[in-house]
């Protein structure tokens, strides 16, 4: 795609309603067995402002003590995360090519007026495998910079249904989210946006 770093790929309306359904109902039986939480950021404690949980072996987390890492177990309940749905790992082998499949994926509510500052996932052993991310419910304001923080962004509008692939130079490079639409989507029952990101954890 052009003037988006070597690696990025777009795939609009990847998956179709029913899909996007059937992603939302394994979302809702996921968090029955690992509700939402709040990680807060490293050394600060400042909380995040959106919502997350886990499906996979591991889930991402962060607070004030430890910082970011990948655990096998809820912070707050003790309970594993709920498996990777097959959807989504069909996914992954479809658009990535990878030889081993994700231990993680997040799940990360966007409720009304939330967003997500710029960042690079660098906290993955393999750092050679590809980010895949799924957007369902309230379009996004997805934006990509460089490797270094700050300087020019391109943004794209990323609507339900959506899958962006980052590989390659895009893995390395500074990405957010500035802005939910919210509202113009029914499909999140309590309104917003979900964003589903798979993510290799160890070394294969």
């Amino acid at each position: 795609m052009n003037d988006f770093p070597d690696g990025f790929a777009h795939y609009p309306i990847y998956f179709d309603a029913d899909q996007q359904q059937a992603l939302i109902e394994a979302v809702r039986a996921g968090v029955k067995q690992a509700p939402f939480f709040i990680s807060h950021m490293p050394r600060t404690g400042t909380p995040m402002s959106v919502a997350l949980s886990n499906f996979g072996t591991l889930g991402w987390m962060s607070d004030k003590d430890q910082g970011y890492r990948y655990v096998p177990h809820h912070p707050a309940t003790g309970k594993p995360w709920a498996p990777i749905p097959k959807l989504l790992l069909d996914l992954w082998d479809d658009v990535t090519g990878y030889p081993v499949q994700p231990e993680c994926c997040l799940i990360n509510w966007y409720k009304e007026g939330t967003k997500m500052g710029a960042h690079i996932d660098n906290d993955e052993q393999d750092a050679k495998a590809p980010v895949v991310s799924i957007s369902l419910g309230d379009p996004a304001m997805f934006r990509m910079g460089g490797p270094q923080r700050g300087g020019p962004t391109k943004g794209i509008k990323l609507f339900s249904g959506d899958v962006v692939v980052m590989a390659g130079a895009s893995r390395f490079c500074y990405h957010s989210v500035s802005k939910i639409f919210y509202g113009e989507s029914a499909l999140v029952p309590k309104g917003g946006r979900i964003n589903l990101t798979m993510r290799r954890v160890n070394l294969p």
